[in-house]
């Protein structure tokens, strides 16, 4: 099994460090500094539960690897329409994708049964620029509960978490599944396989789409959102509406508002990705996390007027910053 990791920032490198520790032939792809000091000593993992070095191969052209059984997807979602020249060298007849991104993904609809099987959601593949790079039968779903920072060139710290939750977009079982797990878990992380992964983005989604977004607006920590009384009450609402979303296109996670709030207390003083990208003037992923859900409320009529609002602010904060 020869796995290729895209895009070997803090997430994909620890990814990569891991199955490589399980014993798997694993590749990263990544550039510059990052590139070179893990060339020169390996991916360095800092973590709570145990630090560790993994010596794998890395290198800026995927040429060099040829092709993959797997290809783990570290690129963020934003990246994906251009990601073409990069992915094809690593493809062969089977491999599969399997995309670790945020907020709702480019196959969404893809296999699942009712009323927009196989419709394409222009937010996150515009004139379908996704669909013809990532083909919607190699994906395999990637939910990440995990949380990690590069503490420098070729160095991962990992905060917590290590579930990489994965299903197929058809649902139930697959062999493929269940081979990509089974070197997961190998290399010390949890990866179950869900029969219906399109819970677990709904589950993580119900953050993102609120936290993200006011994070940025207001340059906020969770801790400081959750306990202001007017943004708490404004992630509750969008919250709401979320689930409320979920469940006109047949999907019903089974998560509690409160819960989902007092956990983001408990994080503390921490940044969201969205806001950490603005400080670093990186673009925003609005489309995927944000203006898909809007895309989805018209198009099971659900009004979701807090989402509408915050999206149009924070639409014109990228506009205006050119992020």
């Amino acid at each position: 099994m020869r796995v290729a990791v895209l895009g070997a920032g803090a997430i994909g490198a620890y990814v990569g460090a891991a199955l490589h520790r399980g014993g798997t032939e694993v590749h990263l792809v990544a550039r510059g500094a990052h590139l070179e000091a893990i060339r020169s000593h390996g991916v360095q993992v800092l973590s709570p539960r145990g630090d560790f070095e993994a010596r794998t191969p890395a290198t800026d052209d995927p040429a060099e690897i040829g092709p993959v059984d797997y290809v783990f997807l570290g690129l963020k979602a934003n990246s994906y329409a251009s990601a073409g020249p990069l992915l094809q060298p690593l493809l062969h007849d089977r491999t599969v994708v399997v995309a670790a991104q945020n907020g709702i993904p480019w196959w969404y609809f893809h296999g699942l049964k009712g009323p927009y099987e196989g419709r394409r959601i222009e937010s996150v593949d515009p004139g379908g620029s996704v669909t013809r790079v990532l083909d919607l039968d190699r994906a395999i779903g990637c939910v990440v509960y995990c949380s990690t920072e590069l503490a420098g060139p070729g160095v991962v710290q990992h905060l917590e978490g290590t579930r990489f939750s994965i299903g197929e977009p058809a649902g139930g079982p697959s062999l493929r599944c269940e081979e990509f797990s089974t070197a997961m878990i190998a290399g010390g992380l949890k990866c179950p396989v869900e029969a219906d992964i399109r819970n677990d983005i709904w589950i993580k989604l119900l953050g993102n789409a609120a936290f993200n977004p006011i994070s940025a607006l207001a340059r906020a920590t969770m801790v400081e959102i959750a306990t202001h009384q007017g943004t708490r009450q404004m992630v509750r609402m969008m919250m709401e509406e979320s689930l409320e979303i979920a469940g006109a296109l047949g999907c019903h996670p089974d998560i509690s508002v409160d819960k989902r709030l007092d956990g983001a207390e408990r994080v503390g003083e921490h940044k969201t990705s969205m806001l950490q990208d603005l400080e670093k003037d990186k673009p925003l992923e609005l489309d995927v996390i944000l203006a898909a859900v809007v895309e989805l409320a018209d198009l099971t009529g659900v009004k979701a007027p807090t989402l509408r609002a915050v999206h149009a602010v924070a639409d014109l904060l990228a506009t205006k910053v050119g992020v």
